[in-house]
């Protein structure tokens, strides 16, 4: 089978990849929501800023990832319940984005998203000349849920926890707010800020096309799959000095079991105590 870019990429930085990254996302996300609750003056240092960032304020490149959605500055039960639900959801949906791409590929769909952004308010920045580009990781997060509907897509969410939908339904809608979002900027003459949304999901579309095979296999499939590369893997092999040529023991399974090399062999065959006398020579 033909091997995406993606997967030449893997087998060359693989090991880069950082497992679990959903976990210390979110991590990085409550931390972003405390700061700027606490100390709303905060929000005016992480976020993109390019004209500062020209004066030499480099570190908005990445403290701009802790910058929460406006919604999650509301404190109030049902704000803090809501908010608790997402978490929830990108902690469930990162997970299975994981388990299907592995870690590296997912990791790679985050560090696009990350590049993609700072890109974006740079075209706004250079385009409009407004500074500004108050977007932390929303876009990236969102993003992830559209593709998990395309990879899952008549698992079912409790809407309210009361209505079952499927994700392809909740994908749907996510996608034509986007599209009215995007519409409007244009309606407004505004084509810069439309283009900057598009650029900021554009790794969605770069991780369909590059990982599209991915969505042929049910869960069960791929976990068949994991188990399959797990048993007919390499195997550790157990480190040892002396090992029997006939039953196979090692100083491992007994300490005080004896090993002799038999000099009527030939080759280098070792035998421990029980068989050095009762083997049958090798000879070649």
């Amino acid at each position: 089978m033909k091997q995406s870019w993606l997967d030449r990429l893997e087998r060359k930085i693989g090991r880069l990849a950082i497992p679990g990254l959903i976990k210390y996302i979110i991590i990085l996300q409550a931390v972003g929501i405390i700061l700027c609750y606490t100390n709303p003056i905060l929000y005016s240092y992480l976020i993109l800023d390019y004209a500062n960032i020209l004066k030499g304020e480099i570190w908005r490149l990445f403290t701009f990832i802790l910058v929460p959605a406006p919604e999650d500055l509301s404190f109030n039960v049902m704000s803090i319940l809501f908010l608790a639900i997402k978490f929830y959801l990108y902690y469930m949906i990162g997970n299975s984005l994981e388990n299907i791409w592995g870690s590296f590929k997912f990791t790679m769909y985050y560090l696009s998203g990350y590049v993609l952004t700072i890109i974006a308010g740079l075209i706004v920045y250079i385009g409009t000349g407004f500074p500004w580009w108050p977007v932390g990781l929303e876009y990236i997060n969102q993003s992830l849920f559209l593709a998990f509907a395309v990879i899952f897509p008549n698992m079912e969410f409790l809407f309210y926890f009361i209505i079952p939908i499927k994700a392809k339904w909740f994908a749907l809608l996510y996608a034509g707010m986007m599209i009215f979002e995007i519409y409007s900027y244009i309606g407004q003459g505004n084509f810069i800020f439309a283009v900057a949304i598009i650029i900021s999901l554009l790794n969605f579309l770069i991780f369909f096309l590059s990982t599209r095979n991915l969505a042929r296999y049910s869960p069960k499939q791929v976990k068949r799959r994991k188990q399959f590369k797990r048993d007919t893997g390499p195997k550790v092999v157990p480190i040892y000095r002396h090992r029997c040529a006939i039953c196979g023991r090692t100083e491992k399974d007994n300490e005080n079991l004896e090993f002799r090399f038999c000099s009527k062999c030939d080759g280098n065959y070792e035998y421990c105590a029980d068989h050095i006398y009762t083997h049958e020579h090798v000879r070649k």
